[in-house]
């Protein structure tokens, strides 16, 4: 099974972080929720979320990948020097970074973006040094990138087949009557 890590504060976007959590649990993918603090987190609109991992008791290097959720938590998250050394420590180690809306910001600021195609929410691109493409998803390497809230299915079904293949996607997908027509 494989292992992802979301590390969140408050103001996240509750559709990104709990609609892929929700995706990815479904293809039996283990999905950790930690705060950045070590405090119960209150979402963008109001989600309270309590039983989140301690930050200082995560063995890193047991997780295939980190997930970044969007919202206004991007703030902190850009800001905080423990999480963008975590980042670094994810790419390095060429696992999968997936990140959506305000999330892929952070990525391009530390220039992991450059010379790679992404996407992120429309009004936060900047010159990242790499390609925006204008689509719900995007995948380049083992970076993936979602627009908005509105991709966050899309965006969770990309991760998952990412993590675990087409056929559990595609499974996944039929679970939950998903047609992408």
């Amino acid at each position: 099974m494989k292992n992802v890590l979301c590390i969140l504060t408050n103001g996240f976007e509750e559709i990104e972080a709990i609609g892929t959590f929700a995706i990815l649990r479904r293809g039996h993918v283990n999905v950790d929720l930690t705060s950045l603090k070590n405090t119960p987190l209150v979402g963008r609109y109001g989600l309270n979320i309590t039983n989140l991992q301690k930050m200082n008791e995560i063995d890193f290097s047991k997780y295939d990948s980190l997930f970044i959720a969007g919202g206004p938590q991007y703030a902190e998250l850009e800001n905080n020097e423990v999480f963008l050394k975590i980042i670094n420590e994810f790419y390095n180690s060429n696992k999968i970074i997936a990140a959506i809306c305000a999330g892929p910001t952070i990525l391009g600021k530390l220039g992991l973006l450059k010379n790679k195609n992404y996407t992120c929410f429309n009004s936060m691109n900047e010159d990242f040094g790499g390609t925006f493409i204008d689509k719900y998803v995007v995948t380049d390497g083992n970076i993936i990138t979602g627009k908005s809230a509105a991709a966050t299915i899309e965006f969770a079904f990309a991760y998952l087949e990412a993590l675990t293949g087409k056929e559990n996607a595609e499974n996944t997908k039929q679970q939950i009557y998903y047609y992408n027509k």
